[in-house]
């Protein structure tokens, strides 16, 4: 019993830090497919940006994913990283708050920011296995 206890929460606590290392690496990398495929299918994503992005909305994935490469071709990350320590979560959703600093392309100036995703265990629309799944991503300068 004790030992099927420890192995579901070693899983859980997989999918939840391979959640967050692809969205540290979908940002490092300025890639918004690998950023795109952590989207909830089944709810529309919130997506809220300070300037000089500014962006405010309630958006479909596929959106999503356009809104992320226009934002991944006018600036380029370079550092992005948790703020916080990995733990398990006790319900079915927990917030990722991250560093997120970029540059802009044009004219190369710097912008940092707290970066917060909101996650949701989601079913796949397949009936496959439940997998952690951004429904709102939120920033604030720092």
């Amino acid at each position: 019993m004790v030992s099927l206890l420890i192995s579901a929460l070693t899983i859980f606590t997989f999918t939840i830090t391979t959640a967050t290392q692809d969205i540290e690496k979908a940002f490092l990398q300025n890639n918004p497919k690998l950023l795109a495929s952590l989207f909830s299918t089944l709810h529309p994503i919130n997506v809220s940006l300070p300037d000089p992005i500014f962006f405010s909305d309630q958006i479909t994935h596929h959106q999503a994913y356009f809104v992320f490469k226009n934002i991944f071709a006018f600036y380029s990350t370079f550092e992005f990283y948790s703020e916080q320590q990995p733990f398990i979560p006790e319900k079915a959703n927990f917030i990722f708050k991250a560093r997120w600093s970029f540059r802009d392309k044009k004219n190369n100036d710097q912008f940092p920011f707290y970066i917060f995703f909101f996650l949701i265990k989601e079913a796949s629309s397949d009936g496959a296995k439940s997998s952690w799944r951004i429904s709102e991503i939120k920033a604030k300068k720092i």
